[in-house]
């Protein structure tokens, strides 16, 4: 076990080791720098996959014995990912590496120009390294999931790629999951535009940036994101990354003129960090320090961001304070900030989208990516398509490619597969809340009175310490006693909604009973 642990350290360094030079790409790197980084990158991320997919590995598997959970945990992991890596060769890791350096670049400048035919042989050549990293991957799944597992052939190579972010998932139980969300939130987004509309426009009051940037760090720091282990900084899209358990970094971006960007870019990405540096340090240079499923990563994420960060109690709890330092916002209260941070619009972006609608942006971007995979939709027809998508399921239709197929950074990432987790974690983060609920009392109060260490305390010991010595599957059982189940979320969104929008009861009720109907 101790050769064992020791070689999956050096291979973890070097993982690491790019994760750096990738931060540093989309944080302080100068423009110039781009070529050199892209060699740079790929050469480690190969390095890293040559010396994990090596014979020593499986040797030093084989001849590990386990002494207790935590080294049991480890062999299964590692066996698991080693199944994985052994199936790509180093070159097409390399190759996928470099292609994604250069795609970054690119993509950041086609956003801002809103040129898709710039990024697009970019994302092509990602799609093609996709599908050969997903055709090597199935037969790992077939193997895994047994004779019973029969996937529609259009949808085995997505299977593979989801499988990387939320292990076991399929395309068809995901697609199920929009399915039944689908046929819940366009009624209710229906129901919210019938009634008198929120006023917004406090949110695009100008608020300088240095103001910002203090007050997300500020809120971030007090629901107990770590800044001597972990640090914020400026991106193209917000992100975060880990370079172990004690540098755990992230970023957000600021609009002057909308108040939302930057404070719940900030809370999003510190709930993912706050999970990270949650790990228990046990599992310290090991695969096991890391977040064990998306799907339960992206559940902390919003947990902070929506659960807490949109509440009423969080606004009444803060707001004196924000009102203090941004001087247009003398003349508005609490409830007036916590209504229009919660209005159901539907939108062009989706990282700005309220928490109803956002649901219906990932499911475009699932249904394009499965579209794509499956060789239904070409890439140079995506802006069609987004456009289509846009309007069928918000009423809206982007003017420029950069408030549409282009806003988002994951493909240039090569993350194809990772979108749904959005979703899925979302659903997760309500499942969470109740089960806390259940042992912290009043969660309302909990918030008003700032004590977010308690909040913590609880995901700590529930989620976080765990890594991925426990599987999302079996976290989300132990802390909620049930599996994925969209239904609590669905409750929390009609609450919301009705809260925000001032239906009373009896309305209310006809209201549901019209859009069961």
């Amino acid at each position: 076990m101790d050769a064992l642990r020791s070689h999956l350290a050096t291979i973890q360094d070097l993982r690491h080791t790019a994760a750096v030079l990738e931060w540093d790409q989309e944080t302080h790197m100068p423009e110039g720098s781009a070529e050199g980084r892209t060699h740079q990158i790929s050469t480690v991320r190969r390095l890293a996959h040559e010396l994990f997919a090596s014979g020593e590995t499986a040797q030093l598997l084989d001849s590990a014995n386990a002494r207790g959970e935590l080294d049991e945990a480890l062999i299964l992991v590692t066996r698991r990912d080693l199944a994985r890596a052994t199936r790509l060769p180093a070159d097409l890791v390399a190759e996928m590496a470099e292609a994604t350096s250069r795609a970054k670049g690119v993509w950041a400048e086609a956003r801002v120009q809103s040129d898709w035919s710039h990024f697009a042989p970019h994302l092509q050549r990602i799609l093609d390294l996709s599908i050969q990293k997903a055709d090597l991957l199935r037969p790992v799944l077939q193997e895994e999931r047994g004779p019973d597992y029969t996937p529609e052939p259009a949808d085995a190579r997505y299977d593979a790629l989801l499988d990387e972010y939320e292990h076991g998932a399929s395309t068809a139980d995901v697609a199920e999951v929009f399915r039944a969300l689908r046929a819940e939130l366009v009624p209710l987004v229906e129901h919210a535009a019938s009634r008198p509309p929120v006023h917004d426009e406090p949110l695009y009051r100008y608020v300088p940036e240095g103001v910002q940037w203090e007050l997300g760090l500020e809120v971030a720091q007090q629901f107990g994101y770590d800044f001597a282990r972990g640090r914020q900084d400026l991106s193209a899209h917000p992100f975060t990354t880990s370079f172990g358990i004690d540098d755990v970094r992230i970023t957000t971006r600021v609009d002057p003129n909308f108040f939302p960007t930057a404070l719940y870019g900030t809370l999003h990405e510190a709930g993912h960090a706050l999970y990270e540096q949650g790990i228990d340090p046990a599992l310290a240079r090991t695969p096991l320090a890391d977040g064990t499923s998306l799907g339960i990563h992206e559940s902390q994420s919003r947990l902070w961001e929506n659960q807490v960060g949109r509440s009423r109690p969080f606004w009444r709890r803060h707001f004196a304070d924000f009102q203090d330092r941004i001087g247009t916002w003398m003349d508005l209260t609490a409830d007036d900030l916590w209504r229009a941070t919660n209005r159901v619009q539907p939108s062009l972006i989706r990282v700005e989208a309220d928490e109803i609608t956002y649901h219906l942006h990932v499911l475009l971007r699932f249904t394009l990516e499965r579209e794509m995979i499956a060789g239904r939709l070409d890439v140079a027809d995506v802006p069609e398509a987004w456009n289509t998508g846009m309007q069928s399921l918000l009423g809206v239709t982007p003017e420029t490619a950069g408030d549409g197929c282009l806003q988002d950074i994951h493909w240039s990432l090569g993350a194809i597969g990772y979108f749904p987790t959005y979703t899925l974690g979302t659903l997760i983060s309500a499942q969470l809340w109740d089960a806390m609920a259940q042992d912290l009392g009043d969660m309302e109060a909990i918030i008003a009175s700032g004590e977010y260490g308690a909040i913590l305390g609880w995901l700590r010991e529930h989620v976080h310490r765990f890594g991925r010595a426990r599987s999302g599957a079996q976290i989300l059982r132990d802390a909620t006693g049930s599996d994925l189940d969209p239904g609590p979320w669905l409750d929390y969104a009609r609450k919301k909604v009705h809260a925000v929008y001032g239906v009373d009861g009896d309305s209310w009720a006809s209201s549901l009973d019209a859009m069961d109907g």
